[in-house]
């Protein structure tokens, strides 16, 4: 299987050669270069073309905005995941919207941001082999992007757990929406082993992450993007009923 090439793009050559040596030996990604300014950046992205770019937001030069306005202008075809300490919402919403795949907070679990890329990896044949591909397209924007712009719009940010496990239970409800009917018994044991961590923890960040949504009064939006009743006042869906709509927006879509 050919190797993933990933460009490097902190604020720093420390944390650019901590990232860097993470990879070392990795049987599906390669480090094909590194840059710790937006300026350079640019240029390498452009030359190198790598298929993943983990970016920070904070650069001199070019701020990480700029970096992925700059490229996609460029017609450079790479996704971006952005690690960065700089967490205010609306500079997440910003970070979205300009074309990253995922946002994760500084610091940051390696094993999490790895799972993310795979996550990313999209199916195509070469010269008869198939690459790894878990993520179905839908209108040529993977699943993993519809879900978390969604979950950015109403409100769930992305540095808390709940994200992650909410994210990963509407995947496995698109992929089998029967699981919705077994959410105790199936769906959070079966998040929780990916995770390594418990059901009951689990299923606690994913109530945890709709109240945030929830509490910062983002009802509108809610109700605007799923489309599918409206919720008032404090009343909230419970976890089994918010994958399930957010699962049901996305095969909506596909169909």
């Amino acid at each position: 299987m050919q190797k993933k090439t990933v460009f490097l793009l902190q604020d720093t050559k420390e944390q650019n050669d901590t990232l860097s040596r993470r990879f070392d030996g990795d049987d599906l990604f390669e480090v094909i270069g590194m840059a710790n300014d937006g300026i350079t950046g640019i240029s390498m992205i452009a030359e190198k073309k790598p298929q993943f770019v983990i970016l920070e937001i904070v650069l001199s030069g070019y701020d990480g905005i700029c970096v992925m306005e700059k490229i996609k202008e460029l017609k450079v075809k790479t996704k971006f995941i952005v690690l960065s300490s700089f967490c205010r919402e609306e500079i997440i919403s910003k970070t979205i919207n300009a074309g990253a795949s995922y946002f994760m907070a500084k610091p940051y679990n390696f094993s999490v941001l790895r799972n993310r890329m795979v996550d990313l990896a999209v199916e195509k044949s070469v010269e008869g082999r198939v690459e790894y591909s878990p993520i179905p397209k839908l209108h040529d924007v993977t699943l993993d992007e519809k879900i978390s712009k969604i979950f950015i719009n109403v409100g769930i940010p992305p540095h808390i757990k709940g994200y992650s496990f909410l994210r990963e239970g509407v995947k496995m409800a698109v992929e089998d929406p029967a699981v919705i009917n077994s959410i105790t018994k199936k769906l959070y044991p079966m998040i929780g082993e990916k995770y390594q961590t418990s059901a009951s923890k689990v299923e606690r960040a994913i109530r945890h992450a709709i109240e945030v949504a929830w509490n910062r009064g983002r009802i509108d939006s809610i109700n605007s993007i799923l489309g599918v009743r409206a919720y008032v006042g404090a009343e909230k869906p419970t976890n089994g009923e918010f994958i399930a709509l957010i699962a049901d927006k996305m095969l909506l879509e596909k169909a």
